[in-house]
């Protein structure tokens, strides 16, 4: 590598300390990181605010802004608190049945829509039913997104690293449910009892509180029916157009925005009050991070480790794909997966055709896919919904640290990786 590349590198890791150990804040460590990859030109204005495949990814900035947006007007109607009411009487009070009915919801969803999404709208009744529960939110918060992440890897559209993946390896979304969404399903049955285990003490039943849960109406939560009718149908047509993206061809962030847009212009929610619940700093620390990760791929930095594990393996296809889903799932964990899984995709298509096509060594793909997509459960910045719900968490009141979440990341990341070796060993490589 170049002097510069080693500069970026150790600028990444610097910053990424600085996040993972919290001497400052996140937001402006990831800034900071990213001004001085400006600095040193290992990125420059056009690369870092225009470029597609190395700068900050705009779609996910504006997705983010306009479903903030959506589910700002949504809280004001009351229906975050009939959801939490009605989830709360449906597990009957008891923490761990609520547990396994939220992230269950939360994985289903995630496979239809995009994972950020999903947690954005059930992160609203997390903290109403938690409180209604006097249960910390935080342990609910961590095993949601988590969920997201595992359901999201079922389908094509669940997680953006496998819209990359469907595209260079001309997979449909039909191949995704054949191959990756069984998995998912083992895995989501061992997550709910990992979730037993790795959170059992946050599970404190309180028999009042229980009770007067199942004497509450939640109907009654409604505050705006007309205002509800309204944010219910534009929500609907954005995940209807969500669903569709391969038919209508309209960016996941053009829909959000034209159904924000539209929510705000048609009802009487004013402009200010709208776009008072977005989570300004979580859209500021993925601008930094954007940056900083697009340095490290502009300057060849994720390239080279890519080429060197890629060369290492080549040839030999069982140990290229262990090689590829652990590497994978490692990288994933401390970059974004999108654009490790762009930069990825080239060198597994080599490997895909050395190794004899899209027969056998299209188990390739699919190491990529898990490891990409798992490997972001590990850290608090491993995947786009870790961050957004850590933005919430801390604007509600309740801060989840980087080792908080990272803690229990690990143990979930290295099971549910771990569980894929005999499912890719046994399927595709004997």
């Amino acid at each position: 590598m170049t002097v510069l590349a080693w500069v970026t590198a150790a600028v990444f890791v610097l910053a990424y300390a600085l996040i993972a150990t919290e001497k400052v804040h996140r937001v402006a460590a990831a800034l900071g990181g990213a001004g001085i990859m400006l600095a040193i030109h290992a990125t420059d204005a056009g690369t870092a605010f225009f470029d597609e495949a190395t700068g900050i990814d705009w779609n996910v900035i504006f997705l983010l802004l306009g479903m903030m947006i959506i589910v700002g007007v949504l809280k004001r109607t009351g229906v975050f608190e009939y959801l939490a009411i009605w989830a709360a009487k449906r597990a009957r009070g008891r923490p761990y049945q609520l547990m396994v009915l939220l992230v269950v919801i939360t994985a289903v969803a995630s496979a239809l829509l995009d994972n950020v999404t999903t947690v954005l709208l059930i992160a609203p009744v997390t903290f109403l039913v938690c409180e209604r529960l006097a249960l910390p939110a935080a342990p609910y918060l961590i095993a949601e997104v988590m969920a997201s992440n595992i359901g999201g890897a079922a389908t094509l559209v669940g997680d953006p690293p496998n819209i990359i993946i469907a595209s260079r390896a001309n997979l449909s979304f039909n191949d995704f449910l054949v191959h990756m969404a069984p998995m998912v399903v083992v895995l989501m049955v061992v997550f709910v009892g990992l979730c037993r285990v790795l959170f059992r003490r946050s599970f404190r039943y309180d028999p009042a509180r229980a009770a007067e849960i199942m004497s509450l109406n939640e109907r009654e939560a409604i505050k705006d029916r007309r205002l509800l009718a309204q944010s219910l149908v534009v929500l609907v047509l954005v995940l209807v157009a969500f669903v569709l993206h391969p038919v209508l061809h309209y960016e996941p962030s053009v829909v959000a925005i034209l159904g924000a847009g539209v929510l705000v212009a048609a009802t009487r929610v004013t402009a200010t009050e709208a776009i008072g619940e977005v989570e300004w700093p979580t859209l500021t620390f993925f601008a930094g991070l954007f940056v900083m990760v697009g340095a490290l791929v502009h300057t060849g930095v994720i390239g080279q480790i890519s080429h060197a594990a890629a060369g290492a393996t080549e040839g030999r296809l069982g140990l290229a794909t262990m090689g590829l889903l652990g590497v994978s799932a490692g990288l994933s964990a401390i970059v974004d997966n999108i654009p490790y899984v762009a930069t990825m995709s080239p060198i597994v298509a080599d490997l895909v055709q050395a190794n004899g096509g899209a027969g056998p060594a299209g188990v390739l793909w699919w190491a990529l896919a898990f490891g990409a997509d798992l490997g972001g459960n590990a850290t608090a910045v491993g995947a786009a919904a870790n961050v957004v719900v850590l933005g919430i968490a801390a604007r509600n009141g309740t801060p989840i640290s980087f080792w908080q979440f990272t803690r229990y990341g690990l143990v979930v990341t290295a099971v549910t990786v771990a569980l894929c070796v005999p499912y890719l060993w046994l399927r595709y490589l004997t």
